[in-house]
């Protein structure tokens, strides 16, 4: 096992920790890991560096320090259009699960977004993703429809939550 896994291994860390910041094209490697091991149908390098070419898309990583350097426990990616903002990807590296860092990134998505004139979040979530559905729940966000056979992997069906945004 190397170093980068065992830090991640180790006792989950305060959120308090947690360091959230633009990501840069040198951060696709650890977004990428995180990438691989929550989808089922992941990202691919060129999709994250397309991300980060258009004006509209902003990721964001969640860095916490581990013995070496910080690492990378998360991502959200947003697209921001006149006033609304669509999340098209959050994830946590597995390790980092129920620690807060989605609740974190979401907060801070939600508060860039706002800040910049949005109104109102639109996602999709897969049917079955119930911790996810639950966590945009909290943040009021409610299903609006349904859109069939969206995931290419298995058909599973998206739904799709919308939530108004308050400042």
């Amino acid at each position: 096992m190397d170093s980068t896994s065992q830090d991640l291994q180790r006792k989950p860390l305060q959120v308090t920790d947690l360091e959230i910041v633009e990501m840069e094209g040198e951060d696709i490697d650890e977004v990428l890991d995180i990438e691989n091991l929550c989808f089922k149908s992941p990202w691919t390098r060129d999709a994250f560096e397309q991300e980060l070419a258009i004006e509209w898309s902003k990721v964001f990583v969640a860095k916490k320090p581990t013995s070496h350097k910080k690492r990378i426990v998360g991502y959200i990616c947003l697209w921001v259009v006149t006033n609304e903002v669509h999340i098209l990807n959050l994830a946590t590296h597995p390790n980092f699960h129920r620690h807060g860092i989605a609740t974190s990134l979401l907060i801070f998505g939600i508060n860039f977004s706002t800040r910049v004139g949005a109104e109102v979040a639109t996602l999709e979530v897969r049917k079955s993703n119930l911790p996810a559905i639950s966590l945009y729940k909290k943040f009021a966000f409610e299903a609006m429809g349904v859109r069939r056979r969206y995931y290419s992997d298995n058909y599973e069906d998206a739904i799709v939550m919308y939530s108004k945004l308050t400042a």
